[in-house]
């Protein structure tokens, strides 16, 4: 009895705070904003905005097929969860100089469920 209660105990303090969780499926609902110009899975294209499969570990400025700026181009990032942080809240602050028309998305809860849906196609196909 006492393992039992120690472990569901200790369970219990393992697990994330639900007001900390990444929420992919919240995350799918933020997307919606992005999807006027960018596309994921499994039959994303380039659009007014380059597909998003595969993000986290791209180099910016990297899908073939899409014309990027020399900005983009020329960033030096490599797209990580901090890295993408930055740049949503402010994407012409992260990266001066990139056509991405964009106010920026502030809400940290509403950025970490993105990330968290984006990583739902982190091995979908990207274009090369």
């Amino acid at each position: 009895m006492r393992t039992h209660v120690a472990l569901v105990l200790g369970l219990t303090l393992l697990a994330p705070a639900s007001g900390n969780a990444q929420d992919a499926a919240a995350g799918e609902k933020v997307f919606l904003q992005c999807r006027a110009c960018h596309q994921v899975g499994p039959n994303a294209k380039n659009g007014v905005g380059p597909v998003l499969n595969g993000l986290f570990g791209r180099h910016s400025g990297s899908v073939a097929g899409f014309t990027y700026t020399d900005a983009n181009k020329n960033s030096g990032l490599t797209w990580d969860e901090a890295t993408f942080r930055e740049y949503i809240k402010d994407p012409k602050a992260k990266i001066p100089g990139t056509k991405m028309v964009y106010p920026g998305l502030k809400d940290e809860k509403r950025v970490s469920d993105l990330i968290a849906y984006l990583h739902t196609f982190d091995n979908a196909p990207v274009p090369h």
